[in-house]
């Protein structure tokens, strides 16, 4: 069992009042972690942490930033074993976990390459004299809320470009995955970053709303960043409106795989499963939606049950298992109830749909439509529907056809044909002959419409964690019409 303390300028401490949480297994139920609840008043402290940390951080030589984050980079990477022994937290499996771990590590280098990229420009004033420049400079706390389901790859996200560009941060860690988050901070700090540069605090479920709404309304919190449902990202959102914090939102998804009738469909077949069913589904960018081309469809829809059928899902910890775990048992009910829905409208089940407490069998369903809640609702589980168009713009309709915009795919042999899709196509990201999970640290990465707004990523970043001045100088007498 771990222990999580906060982390408030440098320091491991208590919650004030000294308040825990548990965080159990959802497989075996055995405690895994337990956490410090973090009160109102704790959150204002890792705020002022960040705020007393900020003019140091700020002032340093951009290849001294550089320096301090590849060496947490290193050390975050050195640690993987400790981050998959935490994975019972969330019920996933070692290799998850491991990814995780290597993609933040990799998160952490980009940010440090863009410590020597955040750059301005000279703009010509009409003004005799005048030398105007725009200037991008940090912005000082930057709050990050990260989710459960990438705990490695999304906390690591909401504080290394806000660290890159300058800022100090507060990460507020998942009620679900507190001991990796917590961890994070733990590296960045051993690595040298400087006491209160990264503070994290954990928090009860119940505390959650309060908790949130004290960080955005300080004033010394600046930016905000979220990552998670739709439903909380529009609160978030709120809430940063009504306090005049820009804040960058990316929600859920219900991505689309596009099969035309000339795609290699192995290939297809391979993407589809991987996509939809690797980690459960709980992925933002998890393929729920497989669009197919009616003359390809019944042999698309066989090779991918076959597919299925060797993809158990069971306890992580089982050599056999190849899939694990879902969050926790009460998704495993949610999610039944999505397909019952469906089922008792007249979807067939093609495979998978057993369910026992948090373990969810792969499950595909054929002859969806959209009186049915699947058609339309994120199930953010192992399940994907089939649906089934004639021709390329039926695809795309069906495609389009949803509140989300994050991630999408298309297979086809003609890419100039599905390049010309591909920009029609309502997502912040799609993938030509890939699937929709796919995630690079220097790559822009954001959704459009309820999937939320900004790009985390890269340069993309910088905009969303500086602020953009202008400064002019003036050179000799300037006139004046008074």
């Amino acid at each position: 069992m771990l222990d999580v303390p906060l982390l408030i300028g440098g320091q491991s401490c208590p919650a004030r009042d000294g308040r825990t949480f548990e965080r159990r297994n959802p497989v075996t139920g055995a405690v895994v972690s337990r956490a410090a609840a973090a009160t109102l008043e704790d959150a204002d402290a890792a705020v002022a942490a960040a705020q007393a940390a900020f003019p140091a951080w700020a002032a340093l030589a951009p290849n001294e930033r550089r320096s301090r984050l590849l060496r947490a980079a290193g050390q975050l990477q050195a640690r993987s074993a400790e981050f998959i022994a935490a994975a019972g937290e969330t019920g996933a499996m070692a290799n998850w976990y491991g990814f995780n771990v290597q993609l933040a590590a990799n998160i952490l280098r980009e940010a440090a390459s863009m410590t020597t990229q955040i750059n301005g420009e000279v703009i010509p004033s009409d003004v005799p004299g005048s030398f105007a420049m725009a200037l991008r400079q940090p912005c000082g706390v930057v709050l990050g809320i990260a989710p459960w389901n990438a705990p490695v790859i999304l906390a690591t996200r909401a504080i290394a470009m806000p660290l890159a560009c300058g800022n100090t941060v507060v990460l507020k860690a998942s009620e679900l995955s507190p001991a990796v988050h917590r961890l994070i901070g733990q590296v960045l700090q051993e690595a040298g970053l400087g006491d209160g540069v990264v503070n994290v605090i954990s928090n009860a479920p119940e505390d959650a709303p309060a908790i949130v709404e004290r960080l955005i309304a300080n004033p010394a919190v600046r930016r905000v960043n979220f990552t998670g449902s739709t439903r909380v990202g529009r609160i978030v959102g709120e809430l940063s409106a009504r306090h005049l914090k820009p804040a960058l939102l990316e929600l859920g998804g219900k991505a689309p795989l596009l099969v035309l009738e000339d795609a290699d469909l192995d290939a297809a077949v391979q993407a589809a499963a991987f996509g939809a069913y690797f980690n459960q589904g709980q992925i933002c960018m998890s393929t729920e939606r497989l669009i197919v081309d009616a003359r390809v469809a019944e042999d698309f829809v066989a090779r991918l049950a076959a597919k299925i059928a060797s993809l158990p899902a069971g306890n992580p910890e089982a050599a056999d298992s190849v899939l694990g775990s879902l969050v926790d048992a009460s998704a495993g009910t949610r999610i039944q109830g999505l397909i019952d829905d469906a089922l008792e409208q007249g979807a067939t089940l093609v495979a998978g749909g057993q369910l026992a407490g948090s373990i969810l069998q792969p499950t595909l369903l054929d002859g969806v439509t959209d009186a049915m809640r699947l058609y339309r609702e994120e199930s953010f589980g192992p399940v994907a529907v089939v649906l089934r168009g004639a021709g390329d713009e039926a695809l795309l309709r069906l495609a389009n056809d949803s509140e989300f915009g994050l991630s999408a795919a298309i297979f086809s042999r003609d890419t100039g044909r599905a390049l010309a899709l591909a920009q029609r196509l309502e997502s912040g990201i799609c993938h030509i002959n890939g699937p929709t999970v796919h995630d690079e640290a220097q790559m822009p990465f954001g959704g459009v419409k309820a999937s939320g707004y900004g790009s985390f990523g890269g340069k993309a970043a910088i905009e969303q964690f500086t602020q953009l001045r202008w400064i002019t100088l003036q050179n000799g007498p300037r006139h004046y019409p008074i």
